[in-house]
Parts: C-alpha cells; sequence; structure tokens
C-alpha cells in the first residue's frame, strides 16, 4: 500500500470505513467523508446545470423486462444482482442508469425543436463485483454514478459529446486533477457485444470525428467497450501508475431503436433520436477516491472537509474564537474552533496542518478584532481584520483555484 493509497488515508482522515455486517464493497461515508462527496456532487450539479442540463430522479430498481428491452439481461447478467421476486414479476437492481432515462424520454411526445435533450442525474446503481476485485472506493457494489444522457438528432451528435468531453476537462481543472489519456474503447471478439456492424461503423466513426476536432490525443483499444457501443474512456493513474478510467462519453445507436424512441422532425415525419451517454466525474466514489490519492488527502480549499480552523490561544479567547467561527459559517464557509482544550498551541497548529486556512486568536488580536492568519502552505500574512479574513478566503473558495492567497 502507497503512502497515498486512499484506504489507508480514507481512514485516517476519518473519511470512510467500511463493517463486515454491511458487507465488502459497500463503504460507508464519516461525517468529513460526507462533506467532500456533497461539495462534490452539489459542483458537477451547478456544472452541468450552467451546460443546459436538467436533473431527474429515477428508482434504483426496475423490472426484468426492462433490462430485456435494453440488452443488458443478455449481454451484462454476470455482472448484475439476482432478481427478486415480488409477486408475479421480477424486479432487478439497476446495474446502469440509461434504461431508465431512456422511459423518461419517452414519456412524453418529443419535437426536433425539444432537442438536444439533456438529461442528468446522480445515481445510485448496483453491480455484484466479486470479492476479489473490490478495494477501498475504487471498486464498489453500490455505486453512485454521475451520469448523464442527450438525446439528439444525428446532426447534433458530434457536438454534444465534444462539449461533454470540454466539461470533463474544465471538472478537471477544478478539481486539480489530469487525464492520463484518453482511449477509444472498441468491441472485441465474442458474444458480450451487440451484433450490428453497421451500428459500430457508424458510432465508431463519429466518435473519431469527436476526439480529432477535439485536439485530443488517443489510443484505441479493443475489448473496452460498452456492449452496446463504442466510447471515449478518459484514464486516470494513481500514485503507484495504476490506471483506471473515470469519465466517459459514448454515441449508443442501438438503446434509442430498443426503446423505440422518435422526435417528429421539420417534417411532420418521426425520428430516431441519438443517445449521447456521458460522465463527467464517473462514480462519486470513485472520484473521491482519486482526489484523496491525487492530493494525498490535502483537499482543495473549496473541497476541504474543514476550510478554516480558529485556534484561541488560551480560555480567555475562546467566546470571542466562536464568534469568528459563526462569522466564518454564515458566508458558507465550513470552520470549526480549535480550542486549549484540544492540546498547546503549537499541537493545535500541526493536528490543523491539512486545514487550509487557520485563524490564531490572542489577546491583541480578540481586542482589536483581528486574526493572525496562517495558510495551509506555510505562509503567514499576518494579523487582519476578521471581516477582510472572511472575505478573501470565501473568494479563493469560491475561484476553486490551487492559490489560497490572494492579494487584496
Amino acid at each position: 500500500m502507497h503512502d497515498h493509497d486512499h484506504r489507508r488515508l480514507g481512514r485516517d482522515l476519518d473519511l470512510f470505513d467500511t463493517d463486515p455486517l454491511m458487507g465488502a464493497g459497500l463503504p460507508y461515508w464519516l461525517p468529513d467523508g460526507a462533506v467532500v462527496r456533497h461539495t462534490l456532487e452539489e459542483y458537477v450539479r451547478e456544472l452541468e446545470r450552467a451546460a443546459g442540463y436538467r436533473h431527474v430522479y429515477s428508482p434504483v430498481l426496475g423490472k426484468r423486462d426492462l433490462y430485456e428491452i435494453s440488452g443488458h439481461w443478455d449481454h451484462y447478467r454476470a455482472d448484475m444482482f439476482p432478481p427478486m421476486e415480488l409477486g408475479s414479476e421480477q424486479v432487478v437492481l439497476r446495474p446502469s442508469l440509461c434504461p431508465h432515462h431512456a422511459l423518461i424520454y419517452r414519456s412524453r411526445s418529443r419535437s426536433h425543436r425539444d432537442l438536444p435533450l439533456r438529461i442528468a442525474e446522480l445515481g445510485g446503481m448496483y453491480r455484484a463485483e466479486l470479492s476479489g476485485v473490490l478495494g477501498g472506493l475504487t471498486r464498489v457494489r453500490a455505486i453512485t454514478l454521475n451520469d448523464a444522457h442527450v438525446f439528439c438528432t444525428l446532426e447534433q451528435a458530434v457536438e454534444e459529446a465534444r462539449a461533454a468531453l470540454a466539461l470533463i476537462a474544465r471538472a478537471y481543472a477544478d478539481l486539480g486533477i489530469r487525464a492520463a489519456r484518453h482511449r477509444l474503447s472498441l468491441p472485441g471478439e465474442g458474444g458480450k457485444y451487440v451484433a450490428d456492424p453497421e451500428l459500430w461503423r457508424r458510432a465508431t466513426a463519429l466518435l473519431r470525428e469527436v476526439l480529432d476536432t477535439s485536439g485530443l490525443e488517443y489510443e484505441a483499444a479493443e475489448g473496452e467497450a460498452a456492449f452496446y457501443g463504442p466510447k471515449v474512456d478518459v484514464q486516470i493513474t494513481d500514485p503507484a501508475g495504476r490506471e483506471a478510467t473515470l469519465s466517459t462519453v459514448q454515441i449508443d445507436f442501438h438503446q434509442p431503436e430498443r426503446f423505440g424512441l422518435h422526435y417528429i422532425g421539420a417534417d411532420g415525419a418521426k425520428h430516431r433520436p441519438v443517445m449521447v451517454h456521458r460522465s463527467v466525474i464517473g462514480s462519486v466514489e470513485r472520484a473521491v477516491a482519486h482526489l484523496v490519492e491525487a492530493h494525498g488527502g490535502v483537499f482543495p480549499a473549496w473541497l476541504a472537509p474543514v476550510q478554516l480552523a480558529v485556534l484561541p490561544v488560551a480560555r480567555a479567547q475562546e467566546e470571542r474564537a466562536h464568534e469568528v467561527v459563526r462569522q466564518a459559517v454564515a458566508r458558507g464557509l465550513r470552520a470549526e474552533v480549535h480550542g486549549p482544550c484540544e492540546g498547546t498551541l503549537g499541537a493545535r497548529i500541526r493536528a490543523a496542518r491539512r486545514v487550509p486556512y487557520q485563524a490564531v486568536l490572542g489577546e491583541r488580536e480578540a481586542d482589536g478584532g483581528l486574526v493572525a492568519v496562517r495558510l495551509r502552505d506555510g505562509r503567514r500574512p499576518g494579523a487582519l481584520p476578521v471581516d477582510e479574513v472572511l472575505r478573501r478566503i470565501t473568494g479563493r473558495v469560491a475561484a476553486r483555484g490551487p492559490e489560497l492567497w490572494a492579494a487584496a
């Protein structure tokens, strides 16, 4: 296990843990981990909203018939949990969200004027992973996927897929992570894949156009496609050099056909939409695991579980420290008092070394409405008015950049 392994750091930092009674591959999130997860989820929702996506909720269960129509039952059954008997019906924990979104599209009549229709969801799905491949947050059985499906015309498909890749690049910049490479994932041999050579040819040609016009270098890899179509996989590496897929973009002709999806064109006739599948940060679990490892547990200020630690030098400054925290929380910051009962000032400063901002409050600062600022990177901007400190911190958190402090 390497120094930045998220399994060790996740437990050391009280982000997540497991219990044999819950089962393998089913981690639970502790309060600090839940803060990171919630902040990440809210970030991606807002990113998608600004890019024209509408968010939905759909159930984690579906009738077996649904997955027979989608093709999952024939091509993906080995990775699904067994069906549950419910009266005369069988219901299944969903292995993906796309069949539900296809039904949401189909639930209303659609016109060419409605397209592209971008439907997004942070939704649960379940995969029956073997216990030998499970580990930490990277391979789990209960997954929260940042998923979306764009229903569009054939002419819009390349631009929608290209925009999805740009959204992924934007998110990686904000998260302080980078793609190791882009992979064009193609089908391999065997019955795992839908048998429709023309479908594969058309979808692959469109994805090559997406990659070429995006100016991205990529490598093709056979045997890595989804069962229903090719995809662009955005690959990441951990500190030990192991590679995994985080984000994906797919062009799908198969499921619109299976579900009988259509829209009314300008000519008044029915036309089949194209379905662009895309995930900006992949599963929330794997995204947090990668963030923990990429940053060594030292999160960017906007993602940090605690953003400001207020350290009164003595008990006489504790009341004032709590007032500073109340002001910080009112401005949307995550702040805590680390008081004298937790140890010497030096010990408390060391204990809060992963917190982006520390505000030390001695007698002089408390009397003057100041705090002595210490940054995580070792810089000490000095004693400044509380309002100015909170304004600067909220500005840097809102900017999401790597810089902790900016000029006034």
